[in-house]
Order: structure tokens, then sequence, then C-alpha cells
């Protein structure tokens, strides 16, 4: 088998992301050898792999639904946004550059299509299935001459195409028509099918509307997936509100201690990796909030200043909105604060950044003895370590480089007092450590809270990719899904005009 399907979507968060991940986990379950690949990624949510290229955290997500080490062939392209205009542009695990995106789209996007399929090539090579993802919207008419990641990839890889769309947000039917009808009759040849997304109520009701749009698109409707709650994995554009769900659905366990322990994150501009606090999320007893004010500081037990991808803008952010003179009353008072990456950075004494914001030399908020200067190169490594008596696990991607000149050692950052830094995302995942330093919290906030004895981070990720793949299995037309993949788009499906414009 040299199989391989490309999962497009109505619009941005139509469900890509989880579809890929749980096709992938039945494949895997079917003792089928197989890989998610995403040739283009826009995120701040990035993952570094073991051979420290970066990558984007959805496709390391769905390398795990696959019980596969993450390359950087599953992502070959990630644009980390850096403003409204302009991202950086990391091609293969590496930054080469920060790009507008009008010079993106405008020539440099177009002659990527060549890398991006040696990387689809090579996996293909190598596994006996690829499922790959698109972004947004194949039919965004406005950049399908330059297109890499949705069309463009499937022409050029000769992939069936599966369009997901989200049924909960209403005009699903619209939206399926409307997609096959704005593409070229190339491109409409490799569209095979729809797969319908959190499907609330009785099915029964659904499919005289199933086939009708059979009959208007000669495509058939490959399932009907129910709404279920906590199925996101990493999220790569967008905030999720509720982080509990991205790894439990069932009803979450009462505390174990008398207390609770609230978490208050604060939602930094460009903010990367708010992953790192999803373990936290997990467990059992602690409450974890996203705040833009001062006053929602007032009631945590512990302050999280997360990463950024920009640490001089989130630095003036938190200023102006009186985050910073909360936080700096907090660590007058000893009541715990933690910054991770770009929140460590800017809670040392100086920053000098003449690579990410161009600011110069810029004071901190002065509460970690550390100094921190911008490299061009980027650090991307995977460190293990010790902190608390326990061993850590994390990873690192960041421009800043620390000096640390005091505080005692803390995951290569430092600890002063109840405040904590280190450039590790990640580490909290790490079972053994995230308990003991809940323990240190709760100390401190003076609470009665006991960390539950036996949350696995890692055990309810693999429960929610199980649940993936069990939602596909039960809910999706396996065996028509495994002829796609095999053999590729059905021959003779229709063209349904206009087409794309000339």
């Amino acid at each position: 088998m040299n199989g391989g399907l490309l999962v497009a979507g109505t619009t941005s968060d139509a469900g890509k992301s989880v579809v890929t991940a749980g096709i992938c986990r039945w494949l895997v379950r079917q003792g089928v050898k197989v890989a998610p690949f995403k040739a283009q990624n826009m995120s701040l949510n990035s993952f570094v792999t073991r051979e420290g290229a970066e990558i984007g955290r959805a496709q390391a997500m769905q390398a795990q639904a696959c019980r596969v080490e993450p390359t950087a062939h599953m992502n070959p392209v990630l644009l980390k946004p850096g403003g409204e205009r302009s991202s950086q542009v990391v091609l293969l695990g590496r930054p080469v550059g920060e790009m507008s995106a009008r010079g993106y789209h405008g020539g440099r996007q177009a002659r990527l299509l060549g890398t991006v399929l040696d990387s689809l090539a090579e996996l293909r090579a190598t596994y006996d299935a690829v499922i790959c993802e698109g972004a947004g919207s194949p039919a965004e008419i406005n950049l399908r001459r330059t297109d890499i990641v949705n069309m463009g990839i499937a022409r050029g890889a000769g992939l069936p195409v599966l369009v997901v769309g989200d049924i909960d947000r209403g005009g699903v039917f619209a939206s399926f028509f409307g997609t096959v009808a704005l593409l070229a009759p190339e491109d409409q040849a490799l569209v095979a099918g729809f797969l319908v997304n959190k499907f609330r109520g009785d099915v029964s009701l659904l499919e005289p509307g199933l086939d009708m749009l059979h009959g208007l698109t000669g495509r058939r409707t490959y399932g009907v997936l129910p709404f279920r709650h906590g199925l996101g994995i990493d999220e790569e554009d967008g905030l999720r509100v509720s982080l509990r769900g991205t790894v439990r659905e069932s009803a979450v366990a009462p505390p174990v201690g008398e207390d609770v322990l609230r978490v208050a994150v604060c939602a930094v501009p460009l903010m990367s990796n708010f992953t790192d606090v999803d373990a936290l999320a997990a467990e059992p007893g602690v409450v974890v909030r996203f705040v833009d004010r001062p006053e929602e500081l007032s009631d945590a037990d512990l302050v999280i200043v997360p990463g950024t991808r920009g640490t001089v803008r989130a630095l003036k952010w938190l200023r102006e909105r009186g985050l910073a003179d909360a936080i700096v009353r907090r660590v007058a008072e000893e009541r715990p604060v933690l910054g991770i990456c770009g929140g460590f950075q800017l809670l040392g004494e100086h920053i000098e950044d003449e690579v990410e914001s161009r600011a110069g030399q810029v004071d901190g908020l002065g509460l970690l003895p550390v100094r921190v200067r911008f490299a061009r190169e980027k650090t991307l490594t995977r460190p293990v370590g010790e902190a608390l008596g326990e061993r850590v696990e994390g990873y690192e991607i960041h421009h800043g480089v620390a000096e640390v000149a005091g505080g005692e050692p803390f995951l290569d950052g430092c600890r002063v007092g109840r405040t904590w830094g280190t450039h590790w995302h990640g580490s909290l995942e790490s079972d053994g450590f995230r308990r003991a330093f809940l323990r240190e919290v709760a100390a401190a906030a003076g609470r009665r809270f006991v960390p539950a004895p036996d949350t696995s981070f890692a055990a309810l990720r693999e429960e929610q990719l199980d649940r993936l793949g069990d939602l596909i299995e039960h809910h999706a037309d396996t065996d028509a899904l495994w002829r796609l993949i095999e053999s590729g788009a059905p021959q003779g499906l229709p063209f349904i005009p206009p087409g794309a414009p000339a």
C-alpha cells in the first residue's frame, strides 16, 4: 500500500486537524504504517523534534496519533506571525527570515512547492499511507495561483481530497457545494466527497440533505461525525476557551484536597505555546483561566506569564494594562509567579533586542536577576533535567539568550523566592515535577490543595487520540475511506459550474 489523502475544510477550524488525527489513529490500529503531513502551517504553537527541527504542534500531535516520531518533513513550512502583516518563515524546521504576507504570496510561496512535494514524497516512500491536512479553505480563489497546502499539493501529488464541514456553524450544504463549485475542473476531479463534523441530533433527519448534495455534486458523504466535547488537539491559530476540553471528555474529578488552586495566565499579544498550561488544566482541582486585567490576578494562587513571539511588545502591553504593576506587587508579597520563555525574559532586568522587535535595550520588570540578548540564531532543543527532585523533559524555541546572574537554578533559568523563570516549554507535562510544583504553589498560597496522585498527562493524551480514532471507526464509512486512500479519487466525477474564475 502506498496511499494518501488530503483532508481539506470548508473553513478554518472546520475540524481538519481532528479528522486527520482520527484517521491516523484509526489506520495505525489497523496495522498501517502511517504519517501525517501539512505542507504549510501558520501557528504560534510549535514543537521541537528530536533532530532539533521546529514544526507545528498539531503535526506533532498527529504523529503521536500515528505512534511515530515527528520529523520536519511532516510540516516543511511553518509561518509564525509576528504582527498583522508579517511572519517568520520556518523551512524544514529552521527559520529562514521574516516576510510580509504580500511578499510571501507574491512569489516565495510558489517557489516552495517543490520543497513540500519532496517532503511528501519522502514520507510516501517511508510509510504505507500519508494523511495530509489542508489549511483554511481550498476555494480561496485569490490565493489559488500560489497555493501549496490545499489543491496545489493535491494536484502536485495526485491526492484524493475529503472536504470537512462544521455543521454546528450552520450552512454546511452551501459550504460543501460552493467549495467544489469554485474550483477549476482539474481540482474538482480530485475532490472525492465530504465529511460532516460536529452533528447534533438524529442523523436520519440529515440524510435527505446528503442525498440531495450527492445529486447536485455527484459526490458522496463519507461520514457524519457527532458533536463530542473534548476532542480538540493542540490548537494552531486560536485560543481555546476551555482547556480542560483538550484532554478530558468525562466529568472533571473533584479536588483531592479541600481547596482548589486558581491559575491566571496573562493573555499577552502573540502568545505562543499556550498549550503549556494544558497539563495544569488536566489536574483535578486546578482552575485555569486567561486574563487581561490586573484585578483578575488578585485571587489567583499562581500567575503565569506565557511564551510570546513578541517579548518587548508583550512587556509594553503588560505595562499599559496595569498587569505589570500587579505582577510586581505579587512578587513583593511573595505570591507565586511563573514565567515561561518570553514570559521568563520579560521578568528579567534588561532585554537587548535587535532581532525580534529591533527595540534595542529595554528594561524588564526586574523580578529575576537575568539579562536577555536576542541572537539571530534560534535555540531549538529538547532538554532533559531535574527540578524539585523530579525528572523533567521539555523543549526550547527562542532567540533570546539569558544570562542568569543569581537566584537558584531552575530548568536552565532561575528562581528567586516564589518567582520562577525558564525557557522550557512542556515541562509541566512531566507528572512528578508538575505535582511537586503544585505542592509548592499551594503551600505558598496557603491552600489545602493536594495534587491527584494518579494523573498521567501522557495517558490522557492517548485516551484523547483513541477517542478520535473511535469517532472515525464508528461514524465514517471506513471501507470507502480505505478505498479512497489506497486507490485515489473515483473516476468520472462531474464538473460543477462555474468553476474557478479565469
